[in-house]
């Protein structure tokens, strides 16, 4: 019975925000393309970002919904081979021959052929770095006896860690339908690594590594970035979408951030990059003594998590340019281009339009083993050598998603004056955006026209005021004009809307 009143009290919650959207101007017939899925529908896409040291979940978006791993499975893999390290099982200058199914699994690999060798600590540094599929059955081979009874340890493990809606059938990430896990349960796995192997952390954070004369850069092309991130791992398939599980730290703080499902490399990195830039304003903001108790709705004021219905995913991405993804992600190019994230056209007491936050770039940081990760509440195995024990009541696993705040009575919009019947040209607008704070209003219309100056040529930049509301827009245009340009824009994922005469 809560279950459903919940559900009923979100989709009251969103219905409330697409009309107050729909009064204020701010959507039309591509409005809601700004809540856009990642992958172009929810079924693939998933987020959370979780504080590493206390475990709190400050947002979560289908973090419970299965999805596939991909080569985020690989960090698993590593997790198992640390273990056998710390138990005496394996040694770093182990030297293994690939056998004739490791060689013939299929990219990304580092390409050695059946009957080749190569240590245990390179096998490991390909399988981070390069993501290399063969690499990974290699280790999985060499720890586990085989890829079935890899596979199986696995899933034991997934359980013991608390990870209960996980599966493994491949230690690499390749298609299986069966291989399922949750942005929550890979939330789970990323502590457990901090906090039982922090001494092998590093393997996930290695930007560049060279093996017999060749170099391979990371596959996370967040590392390459600065700005505190120091690891973890990339993924792709077509059934997956990009994958990232990625951490960061800044003013002594860990963030873990995941996300699943991304439509490209850029737009995932971008994304996660936003979320996390979100979590430790936060963070810093609490620091400051503000009282933010429930750290969704903290979230959910900047954009993410909004949405019409249970369907729409969070967050749209305006294409503005065309530079080119230098990322290799999983041993594949990538002919997407880079995306930025559109500014939020926030309804009252919903969302709350604001310049994006651009975190200062960090110094670098030194494993967690200095960011006290610590043991999630629903581990059950021992603290390890090495590792540390320090522990708090609550952990990922047995944190619970948090609900929406209720959405206030909005104003009423401004009244609208009457359209005019067979308008002159040159009288019809493009808006572009709706927002509280002028000066993001006036930053985004310049940063459109910047890069759509072709459909702009003839028009005007303005930024029209009304009941506190600052409306992004293009005048001066026939009607022609407007609804050509307002085409081009929606091409390219660019929330806009023709405006009539008089509006």
């Amino acid at each position: 019975m809560l279950r459903l009143q919940s559900i009923s009290l979100r989709r009251l919650v969103a219905a409330l925000v697409a009309l107050t959207l729909i009064a204020l101007g701010v959507t039309g017939a591509a409005g809601w393309n700004r809540v856009e899925a990642q992958s172009g529908d929810s079924s693939r896409y998933a987020a959370i970002v979780v504080d590493a040291g206390t475990g709190e979940v400050l947002f979560s978006r289908y973090a419970d919904d299965r999805r596939f791993p991909a080569s985020v499975t690989k960090v698993m893999t590593l997790y198992l081979v640390f273990e056998a390290l710390e138990q005496g099982k394996v040694s770093l200058d182990d030297v293994i021959t690939v056998s004739p199914n490791a060689a013939s699994e299929p990219p990304s690999k580092l390409g050695l052929a059946a009957g080749q060798t190569i240590r245990l600590d390179d096998a490991m540094r390909a399988t981070a770095v390069r993501s290399a599929n063969d690499m990974a059955m290699v280790l999985a081979e060499h720890v586990g006896g085989s890829q079935a009874g890899f596979a199986a340890m696995m899933t034991r493990k997934a359980q013991e860690l608390g990870m209960t809606r996980t599966r493994y059938y491949n230690p690499n990430g390749l298609p299986d339908s069966r291989q399922q896990t949750t942005a929550r349960d890979l939330a789970v796995l990323a502590r457990a690594v901090m906090r039982d192997y922090p001494q092998y952390y590093s393997y996930f954070g290695q930007h560049d590594w060279a093996y017999q004369g060749r170099g391979y850069r990371n596959t996370n092309g967040l590392l390459h970035s600065g700005n505190g991130y120091d690891g973890m791992k990339t993924g792709f398939t077509n059934a997956s979408g990009y994958n990232l599980m990625a951490s960061a730290v800044r003013d002594d703080r860990r963030i873990i951030t995941i996300v699943l499902g991304g439509r490209s490399s850029a737009t995932r990195n971008s994304h996660v990059a936003e979320l996390m830039d979100t979590g430790f304003e936060l963070e810093r903001r609490r620091a400051g003594g503000e009282r933010i108790l429930v750290a969704q709705a903290f979230f959910e004021q900047r954009g993410f998590g909004i949405s019409t219905s249970d369907n729409d995913a969070p967050v749209a991405y305006a294409d503005l340019g065309s530079t080119p993804v230098t990322e290799r992600e999983e041993g594949m190019g990538s002919s997407a281009v880079a995306y930025t994230a559109l500014p939020a056209a926030a309804p009252p007491a919903v969302m709350v339009a604001a310049a994006p936050v651009v975190a200062a770039r960090a110094a670098p940081v030194p494993p967690p083993a200095a960011a006290t990760p610590v043991r999630t509440a629903q581990t059950s195995s021992a603290p390890r050598t090495g590792s540390l024990t320090a522990s708090l009541n609550s952990g990922v696993a047995g944190a619970t998603t948090l609900d929406r705040g209720a959405v206030a009575n909005p104003p009423p919009p401004p009244r609208a004056t009457a359209a005019v019947a067979n308008p002159p040209a040159g009288r019809w607008s493009v808006q572009v955006g709706a927002f509280r704070d002028e000066t993001v209003a006036r930053n985004w219309v310049n940063e459109v026209n910047r890069r759509f100056r072709a459909q702009f040529t003839s028009a005007e930049r303005t930024v029209a005021s009304a009941a506190g509301w600052h409306r992004s827009r293009f005048t001066g245009l026939s009607q022609a004009g407007a609804e050509a340009a307002c085409s081009a824009l929606a091409e390219r994922r660019v929330t806009c809307m023709v405006v009539r005469p008089g509006n």
